[in-house]
């Protein structure tokens, strides 16, 4: 059995999919069952951090999302242990690294992270993705109800990876040996701009989008909904050091999986529906 956490976002969901097609068991944890839409195959259970024994009955290995046990993973993570799990696969960030900004709070979660499973005895292997493509989802909500998309930093560089790259890599290295205390780090195959996603993105539902800069300092809710100030201040810096600047490729994907990784444009296509909109 395999119990993979975060099983209704992006990367666990395809993770989910990925392990059911390969005729694996799969115990899919959420704060909403009745909502998760997961394949019928999977046993999907509550996300109950208050009673973590009971999630691991009979399970092996563990896909953990940074985000779904909080600051109660070192009890989850020794739950597991004391189950029967033997191996946990971490989704950590890129952004640990020789040399980055360890005060970062992306930083800060994910090493914090990555400490407490080292520390709980469980093999591990780490995956760093650097940019998600799934970040351009957060121009969807303008670009379903226009052709101008307002964001920062048009020239910002980097290598976006699909979600379920990342969830491809994961399969392997939870169902293969040998991936045991490594860490992985996974971007896609090439370098965009945040000019040249959009207009990938316009390709792919059929109409002309533009790219319109805005300053940092305008930057607020309607760009970052809901996030601290703190946090957004940490953001654009980190989105500001990447302008110009040719971002860290690595064939990791394509050595761990045998499949290159897929473009942004790929990306686009894949996900054109969800910029249509209804």
């Amino acid at each position: 059995m395999i119990v993979v956490t975060g099983a209704t976002g992006n990367v666990g969901r395809a993770l989910v999919e990925r392990l059911l097609a390969a005729d694996r068991p799969v115990r899919a944890l959420t704060r909403d069952p009745e909502r998760a839409g997961l394949p019928a195959k999977a046993e999907v259970v509550k996300l109950r951090l208050d009673e973590p024994a009971a999630l691991f009955e009979g399970a092996t290995k563990l896909f953990l999302y940074v985000q779904a046990a909080g600051e109660r993973a070192p009890a989850l993570l020794a739950a597991a242990r004391e189950a029967g799990v033997r191996h946990v696969v971490l989704l950590s960030s890129g952004i640990i690294q020789e040399g980055s900004d360890e005060a970062h709070p992306i930083h800060v979660m994910h090493a914090t992270a990555e400490r407490q499973i080292r520390d709980s005895g469980l093999e591990w292997t780490f995956l760093r993705p650097n940019a998600f493509a799934t970040n351009a989802f957060q121009w969807a909500p303008q670009i379903r109800t226009g052709n101008t998309v307002r964001g920062v930093f048009a020239g910002m560089l980097t290598a976006p990876i699909h979600e379920d790259d990342i969830a491809a890599v994961a399969e392997r290295v939870l169902l293969d040996d040998g991936h045991e205390g490594l860490a992985h780090r996974l971007t896609g195959p090439g370098a965009t701009t945040n000019t040249d996603q959009i207009a990938a993105i316009g390709r792919a539902v059929g109409r002309d989008l533009t790219f319109v800069e805005v300053p940092p300092e305008e930057a607020g809710p309607e760009l970052f909904p809901g996030a601290p100030p703190a946090f957004v201040r940490a953001l654009l810096k980190s989105f500001g050091d990447t302008v110009g600047v040719p971002p860290e490729i690595t064939g990791t994907v394509e050595k761990i999986t045998g499949v290159p990784a897929r473009t942004f444009t790929q990306w686009a296509e894949d996900h054109a529906d969800d910029f249509r909109g209804a």
